[in-house]
């Protein structure tokens, strides 16, 4: 009796804590993306050897959940380090009061190391685009995957799409009933972040990140050597959804007025040294799924926008928990 066969579409935290939890449960599992290295939404850059988060900007964990454990283990081996459990709320004008909350975990190193560490033991394959997904007919019929450059289609028991629901649908055959349940692309807000490079630090040392609201450019900021813990200059600003929409086909256009709200906030005087901009066209769900995930003709969804609530923790959440319910709908060895 052989394993059953799950292709992972998405080598971000959900689709590899997805394709682990399948892994462990005897599956045979490959995971393929378009990217050249997995990290999804938790990449980011690195500028003269040094990472800079672009993506996600920091992390939590319920107590006693799944998640915790997997934080825990990333703690101990020093992958993941407590950052602040403190943000600041801020408007276009200047820094407000303080909102004390759950401790905000981070990594010494970037988010990005994190999933690669999920990555570890799996078969992942770079680089590979996927054209379409026909979902199963029958109790017997294979999920059918046709690549990028293949002439042929290829039969998986199972795919899973870890990604965005627009970037599901593009994926999925015309008449798959996931079509039904997942948002398009006006049911996402997009963000453009901005990270800003000092010759030396300005801002208040307490700043660690800051929430804005009512400004029609940001939305949120993070002091990156304090999350870093190297206490580098340099700063990550992340658009607010108004200002993204009007630069998603230039992201560079986005510098510039981003570098000014984010010096008028913070009464900066010297200008960055450097910066650049990174478009996330889908960067947060307008309104999250209920349900954890989606699993239907054995092809599931999941990612950040399932669970309730955005966040790294729901994706990890919903990769996992996906995983699970494939492994218990499954035939395994033994």
């Amino acid at each position: 009796m052989t394993s059953p066969t799950v292709l992972v579409v998405g080598a971000g935290i959900s689709g590899l804590a997805c394709a682990r939890a399948l892994r462990d449960a005897g599956a045979t599992v490959r995971v393929v993306d378009r990217g050249r290295a997995p990290g999804g939404r938790m990449s980011g850059r690195r500028v003269d050897g040094r990472a800079i988060d672009l993506g996600a900007s920091y992390f939590t964990a319920e107590p006693d959940s799944r998640f915790e454990a997997v934080v825990h283990d990333w703690l101990a081996r020093g992958l993941a380090r407590e950052w602040t459990d403190t943000f600041r709320t801020a408007g276009p004008d200047g820094i407000r009061d303080s909102r004390s909350g759950p401790m905000r975990f981070a990594s010494p190193t970037g988010l990005r190391d994190l999933v690669i560490d999920l990555a570890e033991g799996l078969d992942v394959v770079a680089g590979e685009t996927v054209e379409e997904v026909t979902p199963a007919t029958g109790d017997t019929a294979s999920v059918s995957v046709s690549f990028t450059g293949s002439t042929g289609a290829e039969g998986f028991d199972h795919v899973v799409l870890a990604m965005p629901d627009p970037q599901a649908r593009r994926l999925l055959a015309p008449g798959s009933r996931a079509l039904d349940v997942l948002h398009g692309a006006d049911g996402w807000h997009p963000t453009i972040a901005v990270a800003l490079t000092f010759a030396e630090h300005e801002w208040a040392s307490d700043l660690h990140g800051a929430f804005v609201n009512d400004s029609p450019k940001l939305s949120f900021v993070a002091d990156d050597g304090d999350r870093r813990g190297d206490g580098a200059p340099v700063l990550v600003a992340h658009s607010s959804a108004e200002l993204a929409h009007a630069h998603l086909d230039d992201p560079d256009g986005a510098i510039a007025p981003i570098t000014e709200a984010v010096s008028r906030m913070l009464a900066l005087t010297a200008a960055p040294v450097d910066a650049f901009a990174h478009r996330w066209t889908f960067a947060r769900p307008a309104a999250p799924h209920d349900d954890p995930f989606l699993l239907d003709d054995r092809v599931g969804v999941c990612g950040d926008a399932w669970g309730g609530k955005a966040s790294v923790a729901a994706a990890w959440t919903s990769g996992d928990a996906l995983g699970r319910a494939i492994a218990r709908a499954s035939a395994f060895p033994g």
